[in-house]
């Protein structure tokens, strides 16, 4: 069994990364089975924590914000867990530019990194 290097995990994080984003804009819900770990937690915007299942289920919900951009991430790892952290730009329900920040929890499980925390805050 090939160890991955450093450079690439960092590589396939921000790869991970950017497609959780598109996947939450276009609630790719296929994407996440894929990728959530059977024990993932999400703490929503609204203060709410949820299991895996409601967060395909919230998911799957069209969502009400749009042109939803990540900046300034940045990724540490360490060993088989990483965490991403970054700041979000977006257009709120109300046609208005809002921003927000998130925070995942990657862990490398049996050779394949799957989300296992989220937390996400906005404000308008």
């Amino acid at each position: 069994m090939t160890v991955p290097t450093p450079s690439s995990d960092l590589e396939t994080l921000v790869a991970l990364n950017h497609d959780y984003v598109r996947s939450v804009q276009t609630s790719d819900v296929r994407w996440f089975e894929e990728r959530l770990a059977p024990d993932f937690l999400c703490t929503n915007p609204d203060g709410s924590l949820v299991d895996r299942a409601a967060f395909l289920q919230q998911t799957a919900r069209p969502v009400a914000i749009s042109a939803l951009e990540s900046h300034d991430v940045r990724v540490r790892i360490m060993g088989d867990t990483a965490i991403i952290h970054a700041r979000t730009t977006y257009v709120g329900p109300d046609g208005l530019p809002a921003h927000g920040r998130y925070t995942d929890v990657w862990a490398r499980r049996q050779g394949r990194w799957l989300a296992v925390a989220a937390h996400v805050t906005r404000k308008a």
